[in-house]
This record gives structure tokens, sequence and C-alpha cells, in this order.
């Protein structure tokens, strides 16, 4: 079965580069963008061999996973064009649902899928997937943001800082064709919805309704420093706000984020 955009994606207008494998398909969405692309493309594969997560970590997808990346033209700043990471962790939240009714009529499993912030989507409170932006300024003064969206469907990497599922190991056999299909139309109706940043409310909003950990304890890691407290939302600008022992708001903007035991640890 081949990769192929679902039917809204295509009524929207979206093309598609599939690969049978390709080192990153973040870097492919970017030099196609410094070769002169504009209109908003997929660029997909089930076997990434030179992915990257945050801060560079490897990304690697071995064939039968999802590696896939889109391409859009926005007219945003780029801190309003960082929120959409928040629109692709709702539209794989979306896709994943999606394919999972299918396969629990099927005899799979029930799964408990949740957001985690900043850009991760849990499996059974285990990293199933991780989302990668990537922007270049145009001269029209627009913005091309390229989405990396990386999801386990058969294998999942070791050692990672969060453990780490597969769609398989959760008891969803699915294939990265029927997931992508999926994600590419819940892809077009959330970024409708964002609509160049002036739709982030509601994103927001939708987000914060599937957000793991909310209410809960938590510590943020960034680099040396770790800041715990109680996990009470998102800003406007997509920040997490956390409520500290003394009943300080705190906006976090970058970090690595642990819930339960893991995040009683460390204070400020």
């Amino acid at each position: 079965m081949a990769l192929a955009l679902g039917s809204r994606a295509r009524a929207a207008g979206y093309g598609l580069n599939a690969f049978d494998a390709i080192g990153s398909t973040n870097a492919e969405a970017l030099n196609a963008v410094r070769n002169g692309q504009r209109q908003p493309t997929w660029f997909v594969t089930t076997e990434q061999t030179a992915g990257r997560g945050r801060r560079q970590r490897a990304w690697a997808a071995p064939r039968g996973n999802l590696a896939s990346t889109v391409l859009e033209v926005i007219d945003a700043s780029p801190s309003v064009a960082a929120t959409l990471g928040f629109a692709a962790g709702l539209a794989l939240e979306q896709a994943l649902r999606n394919v999972s009714v299918e396969t629990l009529a099927r005899g799979g499993a029930s799964v408990d899928y949740a957001l985690k912030w900043p850009n991760d989507v849990l499996g059974n409170k285990q990293k199933l997937s991780g989302i990668l932006l990537e922007a270049e300024a145009l001269a029209d003064n627009h913005l091309a943001v390229v989405v990396g969206i990386g999801t386990n469907v058969i294998a999942a990497p070791e050692g990672t800082p969060y453990p780490a599922t597969s769609l398989r190991a959760l008891g969803v056999e699915v294939g990265a064709e029927d997931l992508f299909a999926a994600l590419s139309d819940a892809w077009a109706e959330c970024f409708g919805i964002w609509n160049n940043g002036r739709g982030f409310g509601e994103i927001r909003r939708l987000w914060l309704e599937r957000a793991a950990g909310l209410g809960e304890r938590v510590s943020i890691q960034s680099g040396s420093s770790t800041i715990t407290g109680t996990f009470d939302g998102l800003d406007q600008s997509g920040c997490m706000v956390i409520v500290t022992s003394s009943g300080a708001r705190e906006a976090i903007a970058a970090g690595d984020v642990y819930f339960g035991a893991a995040g009683s640890t460390g204070s400020r």
C-alpha cells in the first residue's frame, strides 16, 4: 500500500512527496523551500535514517514507522508560528484516535492518547511521537514553516529521556500508510482552525482537553535548572504555566517535562 493523502487534504490542495527511504523529511522540506517551493506539501517516508528531534537528538524511523513533514507558508511572526506545534499535536492525536477506533473494532487494544507539553504525543503515558518545527524567512515577509511529525508505528527507540513505545507494542495494528492518510486530513482541519495564529485560542482549548498531567505535580528541567510546581495550563503564547509551592505562577518557555514522582524532585 502506497503513502497517499486523505481526501480532505487533497481537496485542500496539499501536495505530496513520498519517499521509499530518506535521511530527513524536515531537511527535504527545507531544501524544497530554498528551491522555491511554496505550495503546502507533505514530505513523507516509512524509513528515515537521519532524522532529529528537539535539541538535535537523533530520531531515526526504521522501515514501517512514519516520518512526515508538512510545509506551510504563513503570514505570522516566528513566535506565533511556534504555536503550530500544538496544532500538530492535536492533528496527530485525532488521527491516532481515528485509526484506533478501526483497529479496536478488529480486536485491537484500547489506548489512552494524551498530549505532553511542549510537543510530544503519548500512548498509555509513553512517548509515541515527537514534533519538530523549523522555519525560514522569505523575501516577501512570509515565513516558511516545516512541521516534522515522527510516529513510532512498529518500533520505538531505546535509551530516550522519556519512556517510548510504538503502536504495535500498544496492541494497535495499523500501517503507516493508513495513519498518514488520517493525519493529513486531521492536519488540514487543525491548520484551518489555527488560521495564521488567529485561532490559537481554540487550539489551546482543545489541546488542554487532551493534556497529560494537567493539575499534577511537574518538574521542568532546562540545563542545570529545575523548576517544580503544579501544571496549571498554557498562556497565550503556548508557554507552560505552573504554580510553585509559594503560590507564584510561572510561565515556562522550554524544557524537559516530568510528571508524578519524577516531578517531585528538585525545586526553585
